[in-house]
C-alpha cells in the first residue's frame, strides 16, 4: 500500500496536465500508471479560472471565500461565482475519476492529489487592501486552519470515488524559497515582504499533514523547487518525504536526501526534465544514471532505490498530450530500470 514500507520504485507525475478534457486526461494518466504505479488527479490550467492549482485549492478553505479580481486570487465576504466555477470544475473531475476507475478491471491501489501548500497559499491570495494574505500573521494562521478543515471533506470524495484505493497528497510550495528568503514584493512593488520564520512554516505544514492523516491519507509529500529546499524543516513537519527536481541539487542537498532515505522517508525525484516542451526525451538509460550515479556516490545501497518515486521535473500542462503521454510512458520504464537496479 502506499502509505507502507515501499517496495518498488514507482512513477508518478506532479498534476498538471494539457488539455481541458478530464475524461481523456483520466483515462491516458491511468492507462500509463496502472499498478504498481501512482496515477493522479489531473489538473488541467487549460480550462480557465478555477482550474489553477491556487484557485483549485481555495476552493476548498472551509469558512473563507475567494474571488478573481484584477491581481488575482483574493479573500472575499462571501462566495462568488468564480469560487463556485473552481468546486463546480472539481467536482467533475472527482466524478470522472469515479467513472473511469469504476470501469477498471484491475484498479491502481492508490491515487493522488495535489493541494497548494499553506504558505504558497498565503503569497498567491489577496487580502482586501490589496496585499498578499503572506504580510499579516493572523492571514497566514486563518488560511492554514481553514485548509486543514477543508482537506476532510475533500479526501472522503476522493476516497469514495475510488474505494479500496490508498489516497496520497502532494502539497505544493511553489514559493517557498520566496517566502522563507523574504523576497516576495509588496503591492506596490517599492519592499519586499518579510521572511516567513522558519518554524512557523513547520508548524503550518504539521497542520496541514496532521489533518491530510486524521482525514485517512495514506502519505503525504511536500513538494518544493531545488533552490533553497527546506528539506529539514519539511521532515519535521511530519510529512512522509518531499518531492523535488533532481537537475541542479548541490552535494548538501543529496546528503540531506540521503539522510532522509536511512530514516525511512520517501523521496519523489524529479528525474526526467520536462521544463521544455518539445524537446526529446532523454533515454531510460541516461535517466536512471543520472538517478544512480549520485545514489552510488553517496555510498547508499542499491536496495534503497525503492524508496524513491520517480516523477518529471515539473507539470506537463505546456505539453502536447501525446508528449505528456510520452513523458508517463518513460517515468515507468525508468521505474523499471532502477527496480533492475534495487532488486539486483
Amino acid at each position: 500500500m502506499a502509505g507502507s514500507a515501499p517496495g518498488q520504485v514507482t512513477a508518478t507525475a506532479l498534476g498538471p496536465w494539457p488539455g481541458d478534457d478530464p475524461l481523456e486526461a483520466t483515462r491516458t494518466i491511468r492507462g500509463e500508471l496502472g499498478s504498481p504505479h501512482l496515477p493522479f488527479l489531473a489538473e488541467l490550467p487549460d480550462r480557465g479560472v478555477g482550474s489553477d492549482p491556487l484557485g483549485r485549492t481555495a476552493s476548498l478553505l472551509v469558512e473563507l471565500a475567494v474571488d478573481v479580481q484584477p491581481h488575482g486570487w483574493r479573500l472575499v465576504d462571501r462566495p462568488g461565482k468564480d469560487q463556485q466555477r473552481a468546486r463546480s470544475a472539481l467536482a467533475t473531475d472527482i466524478n470522472v475519476l469515479a467513472d473511469v476507475a469504476g470501469a477498471e478491471d484491475d484498479s491502481a491501489e492508490a491515487v493522488k492529489i495535489q493541494l497548494r501548500g499553506p504558505l504558497s497559499l498565503a503569497a498567491g491570495l489577496y487580502l482586501h487592501n490589496g496585499e498578499r494574505a503572506l504580510l499579516d500573521f493572523g492571514a497566514r494562521r486563518d488560511i492554514t486552519d481553514s485548509l486543514a478543515a477543508g482537506v476532510a471533506e475533500h479526501i472522503a470524495r476522493i476516497r469514495a470515488a475510488v474505494p479500496g484505493a490508498d489516497v496520497v497528497v502532494q502539497l505544493d510550495e511553489p514559493d517557498i524559497a520566496a517566502v522563507l528568503a523574504g523576497t516576495i514584493p509588496t503591492a506596490s512593488g517599492y519592499r519586499t515582504l518579510r521572511s516567513i520564520p522558519q518554524d512557523e512554516a513547520t508548524a503550518a505544514w504539521r497542520r496541514v499533514v496532521d489533518a491530510l492523516k486524521a482525514a485517512g491519507a495514506a502519505e503525504t509529500v511536500i513538494a518544493v523547487p531545488e533552490i533553497e529546499a527546506p528539506f529539514a524543516q519539511i521532515l519535521a513537519s511530519g510529512a512522509d518525504g518531499v518531492a523535488v527536481p533532481l537537475k541542479a541539487l548541490t552535494t548538501r542537498q543529496w546528503e540531506q536526501l540521503a539522510g532522509a532515505v536511512e530514516s525511512g522517508k520517501r523521496v519523489w525525484a524529479g528525474a526526467l526534465p520536462a521544463g521544455e516542451p518539445g524537446r526529446t526525451l532523454p533515454r531510460t538509460a541516461e535517466l536512471v544514471e543520472a538517478v544512480w550515479r549520485p545514489w552510488r556516490q553517496l555510498g547508499l545501497p542499491a536496495s534503497s532505490l525503492v524508496s524513491l518515486r520517480v516523477t518529471p521535473s515539473h507539470g506537463l500542462a505546456g505539453h502536447s498530450p501525446a508528449a505528456a503521454k510520452e513523458i508517463l510512458s518513460r517515468l515507468t520504464q525508468l521505474a523499471d530500470g532502477l527496480n533492475q537496479l534495487a532488486l539486483g
